[in-house]
């Protein structure tokens, strides 16, 4: 770190220990540094620089570095207690720049104890030593007065001035170990800070091999069923338990099928050590204390699909117990969480974990892997405790935890929402999937163009992050490939919402000169593609049981009578009526159906660079390079149809802002009035 300055050496070390997930969870753990800057005026002052609330120790940049005047701090010391609304009013009113961050929760911690570098990680040996049954003894063993165990209390006032008490005046003492809890270190240099917490665990490590003999999950007693088997029931399950989860707000779900997770699940001795609490009270947020165990016999997808939904019933009475029983004057202003599992375990499958969107979803299942390994190390040695029901809950609802929820990027229309578009490679499918992924949606990707899908989506990974867009080779054509398309979204997200069927092509010919096989290509694209991939959609949406919205791609062609176009315009007709029998056959379930009918979208359009734009231009008798001049004039408005014009209309007919709306015709052709719907 030598050379940086010291606000960037702090954002340095902190990012070295965000980098190694077993020792500093997402989201959790805090750095500080005291500095001595100046204010405003010129003047000199001492500065405790400290994690702001709501960032992540691996990425954390300088600016994420909350600073407050360290002496306005310290006057607190002398206090016996105080109530966490006034520290938080103190901290604020303490701070050095108005708009920077709101200082960590643990900020009094870091001022408190007398050092220039603190660190407070939560190391999986660590936590792992402090859960288990005899882990004082162990660390007394391994530590012997170079560290102080704090039993459990919770962080706040109470918990900072006692870790300063402890380690004030005693050279010797160089770790604080917190039950249930993690790591404190410091030093005189941010090195040194750092290298004492890689130490302590180092010797955590070392202690828990020492003494751990035991099998941590007992012996095993489910084994993994085979890739195809465990596809063919997932892609059953997923639907039916991210329908459960969505009830009140649109979540996805992320599979885990890594042989850790499958090692968990096949123990004897695993559904007791997963009930048993959260593995650290940082991830209950983003966990809440206990997953849903799912208890089936591993052989037939209609028991597990039973299973899922009784386990899920379950789950949701305990949890609206669990918030009832443990509310108090504190938690009492916050509304109960949806009530579902954040977490799902299936023996023999693997683990699901949702979120309102795939990077919470991750983060979830990134923090659950965390638990996991915290109770392989504990159980292997002894067993695996956590904090009561009560102590949880006044974690999970403490409101400055609920205060991070507030930093949350505000929630897009889509939010939670999974689409999957035809013909998604470019022209009015691109222009659909990326409005529908503004919005919030994640989406998947077909086309026959494979390379034009996964450009779209790279293109989209690199404004939205991953896991937002997922490139598909599918022809519509080929009832295994969009089975297939589907099952892989089922796969990655849980199930669909929205069904986009935008595949297209196009013929121009006289009706002498169009061929039986011309016909034909246009109706199993229009006309039979078109059915296929609402047939799949259907029997998902319906299996999820919350509804949906399938957006058909037609064409003005399909009201106005196509000269010299007959085979792609009778194909198109077909289309918009297959539409509205859908539309019919599947309201009940609150499956909307609509149809969007552009007209003449030439930019960007794979159609308009095929002989199509030869053709028709021949048929007006004009140059083809005259061809949008041509569609422009034609129209009412005077104007040219581009793709996103298209997409805004699906968008529309996708979200909720038109929710009541079913069978519809929307066009989109700058007016054209012989396609005026009557």
């Amino acid at each position: 770190m030598e050379g940086l300055s010291e606000l960037r050496a702090l954002a340095y070390r902190s990012n070295l220990l965000g980098a190694d997930r077993r020792i500093a969870n997402w989201g959790g753990g805090n750095t500080s540094s005291k500095l001595e800057e100046t204010d405003h005026t010129g003047r000199s002052m001492r500065v405790l620089r400290v994690k702001g609330s709501g960032t992540d120790l691996a990425t954390i940049e300088p600016v994420g570095f909350s600073g407050l005047r360290l002496d306005e701090l310290l006057v607190l010391e002398g206090r016996d207690a105080m109530a966490d609304a006034d520290m938080v009013d103190h901290l604020l009113r303490s701070g050095v720049d108005p708009g920077q961050p709101r200082p960590s929760i643990e900020t009094l911690l870091h001022a408190f104890v007398p050092a220039s570098h603190v660190d407070h990680t939560h190391p999986d040996a660590v936590i792992a030593l402090t859960c288990a049954p005899g882990g004082r003894r162990l660390a007394e063993e391994a530590f012997g007065d170079e560290a102080e165990w704090v039993d459990w209390v919770r962080p706040g006032f109470a918990l900072s001035k006692l870790i300063a008490e402890r380690v004030r005046g005693r050279p010797s003492v160089r770790f604080v170990m917190l039950e249930k809890h993690g790591l404190v270190t410091w030093g005189d240099s941010g090195e040194e800070s750092y290298r004492r917490t890689l130490e302590a665990v180092e010797r955590s490590h070392a202690a828990l091999a020492e003494h751990g003999s035991r099998r941590p999950f007992g012996a095993s007693c489910a084994r993994a069923l085979d890739l195809n088997g465990r596809r063919e029931l997932l892609v059953q399950a997923m639907p039916v338990l991210r329908g459960a989860l969505s009830r009140e707000r649109h979540h996805v779900l992320q599979l885990d099928t890594s042989d850790e997770v499958l090692e968990f699940l096949a123990g004897e001795d695993s559904r007791r050590l997963s009930q048993v609490g959260a593995a650290c009270p940082d991830h209950l947020v983003n966990t809440k204390s206990n997953p849903l165990w799912v208890d089936w016999s591993g052989e037939e997808g209609e028991e597990l699909v039973g299973a899922l939904r009784r386990g899920e019933e379950e789950y949701e009475r305990w949890y609206r117990d669990y918030y009832e029983r443990h509310l108090d004057d504190e938690t009492r202003p916050f509304a109960i969480d949806p009530p579902g599992p954040r977490v799902t375990l299936m023996p023999g499958l693997g683990m699901i974990t949702s979120g309102t969107n795939a990077t919470k979803a991750d983060v979830t299942s990134q923090l659950y892997h965390r638990a996991i390994e915290v109770i392989r190390l504990a159980a292997a040695v002894s067993d695996f405790t956590s904090l009561s029901q009560a102590e949880a809950f006044a974690v999970e609802y403490w409101p400055l935890e609920r205060y991070k929820l507030t930093l949350a990027r505000p929630p897009r229309e889509l939010d939670g929402r999974v689409a999957l578009v035809t013909g998604a490679a470019s022209g009015i499918g691109r222009a659909c999937a990326e409005a529908l992924v503004a919005a919030g949606a994640h989406v998947a990707l077909a086309d026959r163009n494979a390379e034009g899908a996964e450009e779209t989506a790279a293109a989209i990974a690199a404004h939205e992050g991953d896991r937002r867009a997922l490139a598909l080779a599918m022809d519509v054509t080929d009832e295994a490939a969009v089975e297939r398309a589907f099952a892989e979204t089922v796969l990655a997200w849980g199930g669909v919402d929205i069904v986009v069927s935008s595949a297209g092509l196009a013929s121009a010919a006289s009706i002498e000169e169009t061929t039986a096989a011309v016909w034909d290509r246009n109706f199993d694209v229009l006309g039979r593609g078109y059915f296929t991939v609402a047939r799949e959609a259907v029997k998902i949406m319906r299996r999820q049981g919350i509804g949906g919205s399938i957006v058909f791609v037609g064409s003005k062609n399909a009201l106005a009578a196509g000269k010299g176009a007959a085979a792609y315009s009778a194909a198109k007709a077909a289309e918009l009526h297959l539409a509205r029998c859908i539309a019919e056959e599947v309201g009940a379930d609150g499956i909307r159906v609509n149809t969007v009918n552009p007209d003449a979208v030439v930019q960007g359009s794979g159609i308009f660079s095929s002989e199509w734009r030869r053709d028709r231009a021949a048929g007006y008798g004009i140059d083809p390079s005259q061809l949008e001049e041509h569609y422009r004039k034609r129209t009412t408005l005077g104007v040219s149809i581009q793709p996103e014009d298209v997409a805004q209309a699906v968008l529309l007919l996708a979200s909720d802002r038109l929710a009541k709306s079913t069978g519809n015709i929307l066009n989109v052709d700058g007016g054209i009035a012989a396609a005026y719907p009557r």
